[in-house]
């Protein structure tokens, strides 16, 4: 299955407007999207360490679900969520040939280091 930067977007911002008690599992649906892969990019964004997910796999389907955002994916989420940083996180991404969920987090700081330097703040 392919990796959507996209996806995973969509995903943190899904989980943080839930309302699901932090203890329960989240039963995500993503419009556009299969079962399978928001499973799947909820697998590689608990294995990234951005959130906390069970495996409820079985013989029959292929199935994790999103608890909640770690401390580090709320920090992600909060760099990626204006549309501007995102965009410009992908642009970049993709200039290097792309780049996993770690890469993004790390691009997105850099995107917003270099906006506050355009605004004429210090950064430290």
């Amino acid at each position: 299955m392919r990796f959507e930067k996209d996806m995973v977007r969509e995903i943190l911002l899904a989980i943080e407007a839930s309302d699901t008690d932090p203890r329960e599992l989240i039963n995500l649906e993503i419009p556009g999207r299969s079962s399978e892969e928001v499973a799947y990019h909820v697998q590689l964004l608990a294995e990234a360490g951005f959130i906390e997910a069970q495996e409820l796999s079985d013989m029959g389907c292929y199935d994790w679900r999103a608890q909640r955002l770690t401390f580090q994916g709320h920090e992600f989420l909060d760099t990626i969520r204006e549309p501007e940083i995102w965009r410009t996180t992908k642009e970049n991404a993709k200039k290097v040939g792309g780049a996993g969920v770690q890469m993004l987090f790390e691009i997105g700081k850099a995107c917003i280091k270099q906006k506050l330097i355009e605004h004429g703040l210090h950064v430290g």
